[in-house]
């Protein structure tokens, strides 16, 4: 039963005072959830800049730009070329950010800035931590520091290279990339791994799942930096694959490889949008 209508002392009802309190209240927001939500585009939460610190390394020798600790080999040959950074321990997040992308640029040093200059690099290395330094000291990829390590070349196009460890600020943003994401398949027997590369988009992978024609999905699992494995019996079969980026997008690519494939040889499949 309602409660009964709140009157006054000379007993007329108080209507007009409740609807008098009803309009000077604030509107209501009614929220409503969902079990699906679409991811914000990456633009919108990886656009802020922050600070950090950039050094840069001199390759002596053309050996010296190969490999890294995301796996992708050859850079140049990769199509990574100079545009790259190794991370230091506080961002590299055990390889899982390999293949992202930032742009950097030189601030608060009027000596050695390029004035209006910014690069963009992909992520394909580790600046390794070394505690026999204090992070304000020589151990500048340390925890918890922000550090960035790029080739000369890039190096050069924001700051002059007598600065050597120097203020930068930096900003993710969306990989553009030429052609498909590439899939390079090595391994032997049972056990197969295979590079993933070329991502746009987020640029950085968090799963995988392959599918042969006589199978149905399997899970992938990081064997280290952008190579991922499964122990399967694949040969012989064409080779799907679903992959998926940190911003929760997934791109399917429907028998990339032809069932005659061979460890050793890399195949395009589809691309992120971007």
């Amino acid at each position: 039963m309602p409660p009964p209508l709140l009157q006054g002392p000379s007993h007329t009802p108080l209507k007009p005072l409740l609807l008098l309190l009803l309009l000077t209240l604030p509107p209501t927001t009614t929220s409503h959830t969902s079990s699906t939500t679409t991811p914000p585009p990456l633009s919108t939460y990886l656009s802020q800049w922050q600070p950090a610190r950039a050094t840069y390394y001199a390759a002596s020798d053309p050996r010296d730009t190969v490999g890294g600790a995301c796996g992708y080999g050859d850079l140049v040959k990769a199509g990574y070329g100079m545009a790259t950074v190794a991370l230091s321990e506080s961002m590299f997040e055990r390889g899982q950010i390999c293949g992202a992308c930032f742009e950097i640029k030189c601030v608060d040093d009027l000596r050695w800035c390029i004035p209006g200059t910014s690069i963009i690099v992909s992520v394909t290395n580790f600046c390794a931590p070394n505690y026999g330094f204090p992070s304000d000291a020589g151990g500048k990829c340390n925890i918890p520091n922000k550090h960035f390590v790029l080739p000369i070349e890039s190096f050069e196009k924001i700051a002059i290279w007598k600065a050597a460890n120097m203020p930068v600020q930096y900003r993710r943003i969306k990989c553009r990339k030429e052609g498909g994401i590439r899939f390079t398949i090595s391994g032997s027997g049972i056990f197969l791994s295979v590079l993933i590369s070329n991502v746009a988009g987020a640029g950085d992978v968090t799963s995988v799942r392959i599918k042969g024609s006589r199978t149905g999905w399997l899970d992938m699992g990081r064997n280290w930096g952008q190579n991922w494995h499964v122990n399967a019996n694949l040969q012989n079969q064409a080779l799907s694959f679903e992959v998926t980026s940190s911003d929760k997008m997934t791109v399917l690519s429907y028998a990339v490889a032809p069932k005659d494939w061979r460890f050793g040889q890399t195949f395009e499949g589809k691309q992120f949008e971007t």
